[in-house]
């Protein structure tokens, strides 16, 4: 979109003060677009690593397969997530706080011995693959934003500024046209004026 002016110095003024806000906001949206990508980066390696801490875990527990099938399906349920907020290169990003378990009673002498310990790695596991959830998300904002502050970065410095100062450029010309057309036809007038009096005066 070309950027509008009058050549006048109101408009000059005008443009002045937006290109010095935009040159002023540039080294700053450069520096939030680094730590946004820094920090989308750091949400994304963290969820790899939690789900590949899952994926252990889940190995681990591999030896337990056959046993899974004593194990009530709806003994342990998740009953609530408690997600917070944090700022991440200032940007609102989600975080896990806690996880609500809804455990559903059992006689501990009926049941297998290791039913406790069935119970603690379900939590466990869900915990993991909720956590590696939100660093997902994170990293999804995180890297929208950025995307976003790019844009705005490539505006500014590819099209604003250049642009105001074009038609800076323009205005200036335009009014140094004037100004040298003003003096140069007030030069001609005295000319004038002077031959006329050295006319009157023979």
């Amino acid at each position: 979109m070309p950027i509008k002016f009058q050549y006048n110095k109101t408009s000059l003024t005008n443009l002045g003060k937006q290109l010095k806000i935009r040159k002023n906001a540039l080294p700053t949206l450069k520096s939030k677009e680094s730590a946004l990508r820094y920090s989308s980066l750091a949400a994304r390696k963290e969820s790899e690593r939690l789900q590949q801490e899952l994926e252990q875990k889940m190995k681990e527990y591999d030896y337990l397969a056959a046993l899974w099938n004593e194990f009530e399906p709806d003994l342990v349920s998740i009953t609530d997530v408690d997600l917070g907020t944090v700022k991440t290169a200032g940007v609102k990003c989600p975080v896990l706080n806690e996880v609500y378990y809804k455990l559903k009673p059992f006689n501990a002498f009926v049941k297998p011995a290791w039913y406790a310990d069935g119970v603690r790695i379900l939590k466990e596991l869900t915990f993991l693959g909720l956590k590696s959830e939100v660093s997902e998300q994170t990293s999804r904002i995180l890297d929208y934003q950025r995307k976003k502050t790019t844009q705005k970065v490539n505006l500014y410095e590819k099209v604003q500024i250049p642009g105001y100062q074009e038609a800076i450029l323009k205005i200036k010309r335009y009014m140094e046209d004037e100004e040298n057309l003003s003096k140069a036809s007030s030069k001609i007038v005295k000319t004038r004026h002077a031959a006329e009096e050295e006319e009157e005066s023979l």
